[in-house]
């Protein structure tokens, strides 16, 4: 049965609405000249860009709506691709100059060095991950593999696995590490979540290695390993064992940005399972959406979730928010901020999940799979 079409809460005249790429590119590349900057000088410069990535896209999401002028989806498409492209490129050098200024290369103080950080993680975390999720949904083998070697260097090679294969397939079910139960707490999931994943997608890229008749040096864990093993080596040329203590600090918080978003995009949401075994298809029910102007550029359109559930290739500028679709109280970067503080999450998402008919699905289970 072929899915329903969605339903664009952003149309005019009922045609859907496509932010001009000028917008990403603007609320991308910024923090990204800042952190450049920050790296070498540290200062106002990692002040500005820490500001930027919390104070100044909190600011710009109350304050302006999230209407924007009608754009030509021939023109925007290829200029969108052209971005993801241009931010996984800086990707590399902004993390090693990140790697080199924290480990004491720039010679900036340790205030500013903290102030570097944050805003560092922030964008890896919040932009880079965005943009690597973007290219990993690419069937073209260039941008599929930048947006993998994003996630190695950061040290979470399998997610670039583990997402497609087993994320996509099985959300808001017991067999997705990455959904999150009713009920459970965010350091609970970030553990549960990490590992069920590795595991998920080592076991599908094994049976797939199989399937093909591969022999065992393609598997992708094995360039997942290495990659990684090789980020460490250069980190340790770069600034020695700060720069390896340096580069699992930022790759580890990135990481949680990440998980924060999957816990936060999926809480609660099931979907009902079908009498003769199986679950009905995903559906914009099953993902949490957050209609905020500034963030959604920032995050290159992640917070319409529930559209890139229903069309994984689908352009990030061309995602939209289906009317039917649930939406969290706040953006998606303060959601993840109260989803620290696990009695304040429940208090105010709980209510909200019970909202949306949880009974309709089936219960996901409290003990871990």
């Amino acid at each position: 049965m072929a899915a329903k079409p969605l339903n664009y809460a952003q149309t005019t005249k009922g045609h859907t609405i496509y932010r001009p790429v000028a917008l990403f590119s603007l609320a991308t590349l910024t923090p990204a000249a800042l952190l450049f900057a920050a790296a070498l000088r540290g200062g106002l410069w990692a002040a500005a860009a820490l500001a930027f990535m919390t104070v100044l896209t909190f600011a710009l999401d109350r304050l302006i709506s999230a209407a924007a002028d009608p754009a030509d989806p021939e023109t925007e498409f290829p200029a969108g691709h052209a971005l993801s492209l241009t931010l996984a490129l800086l990707h590399f050098p902004l993390l090693a100059m990140g790697v080199w200024s924290l480990s004491g290369g720039a010679g900036i103080g340790l205030a500013d060095k903290a102030l570097l950080f944050m805003a560092l993680s922030l964008f890896l975390g919040q932009v880079q991950n965005s943009n690597a999720h973007e290219l990993i949904h690419r069937s073209a083998r260039l941008p599929n593999r930048l947006g993998r070697w994003v996630y190695i260097t950061l040290l979470f090679g399998h997610h670039a696995s583990a997402h497609p294969h087993i994320h996509h397939r099985y959300v808001a079910t017991p067999r997705d590490p990455n959904t999150a139960r009713l009920g459970e707490n965010f350091y609970h999931f970030a553990r549960r979540a990490w590992l069920g994943s590795f595991r998920a997608g080592l076991r599908i890229e094994s049976e797939r290695l199989q399937k093909r008749g591969l022999p065992r040096l393609r598997h992708p864990y094995i360039q997942y390993f290495a990659g990684a093993w090789l980020t460490l080596a250069a980190a340790a040329l770069i600034g020695g064992a700060g720069g390896v203590l340096a580069l699992i600090a930022l790759g580890s918080y990135a990481q949680m940005q990440l998980l924060l978003s999957d816990y936060v995009q999926h809480y609660g949401l099931t979907r009902a399972a079908k009498p003769g075994g199986g679950y009905v298809p995903v559906g914009p029910a099953h993902s949490w959406n957050a209609p905020q102007w500034f963030s959604s550029l920032l995050m290159l359109n992640a917070p319409h979730h529930s559209d890139h559930h229903a069309h994984p290739a689908r352009p990030f500028p061309a995602l939209g928010l289906p009317e039917e679709g649930p939406m969290l109280p706040h953006s998606l970067p303060v959601m993840a901020s109260i989803a620290l503080i696990p009695p304040l999450w429940r208090r105010v998402m709980d209510p909200q999940v019970a909202k949306q008919g949880r009974a309709k699905g089936a219960p996901l289970p409290t003990t871990p799979m």
